[in-house]
C-alpha cells in the first residue's frame, strides 16, 4: 500500500461535517485509527495530536481521527478534549477495512474484534507514504510530526 495512491472516500465527521479525502489535496493527511472514545489511550493519543496541531497545521497537514464510535461520541469526546480536528465515524468498517486495521485482539482475557491503533500519511496528491501499526501512545504524534516536517 505505501507508494500507492489512496481511493477518494467520504465519510461523516464530528461537529456536522463530512471528511472527504480529494477535499484535502494539496495537504498532508494524518488518519489516526484508535479503538474508541474517551478511553484512557485514545485519549492520551487524541491530546497528544491536539497539542502538536499547531505545528502540524504549519506543516501543511491535516489530521483526522478515526475509529467506529457515533457521531455523538465523536461530538462529547471533541469537546470534551478541545480537539481543533474532524474524528471520524466508520460505523460500517469501510475506512477500516480499506486500510486492514482491524483485529482480534484480547482484552480481559476474551478474544474481541477492534481496531489496531494505527497511523497513516497520505501526501497532498493522495499517495500513501507511511503507515504505523501496533502504535504505542507515547511519543507517536511527535513521530508522525517528525516524518511529515520532513515529506
Amino acid at each position: 500500500m505505501i507508494e500507492q495512491p489512496v481511493e477518494d472516500f467520504s465519510l461523516p465527521a464530528s461537529g456536522g461535517r463530512t471528511f472527504t479525502l480529494s477535499a484535502c489535496r494539496g495537504n498532508t493527511v494524518v488518519l489516526y485509527f484508535y479503538p474508541r472514545d474517551s478511553t484512557p489511550g485514545c485519549t492520551s493519543e487524541a491530546q497528544d495530536f491536539r497539542d502538536l496541531h499547531p505545528q502540524f497545521v504549519a506543516a501543511g497537514a491535516i489530521i483526522a481521527g478515526v475509529s467506529r464510535d457515533s457521531l455523538r461520541s465523536h461530538d462529547n469526546f471533541t469537546a470534551k478534549q478541545e480537539l481543533p480536528f474532524v474524528l471520524i465515524s466508520d460505523s460500517d468498517e469501510m475506512l477500516c477495512n480499506r486500510f486492514a486495521v482491524i483485529r482480534m485482539k484480547s482484552m480481559y482475557g476474551k478474544q474481541v474484534r477492534g481496531i489496531e491503533r494505527s497511523t497513516f500519511v497520505i501526501d497532498g496528491n493522495g499517495v500513501l507514504r507511511r503507515e504505523w501499526r501496533g502504535v504505542r501512545v507515547a511519543g507517536h504524534a511527535q513521530e508522525v510530526l517528525d516524518f511529515v516536517n520532513h515529506l
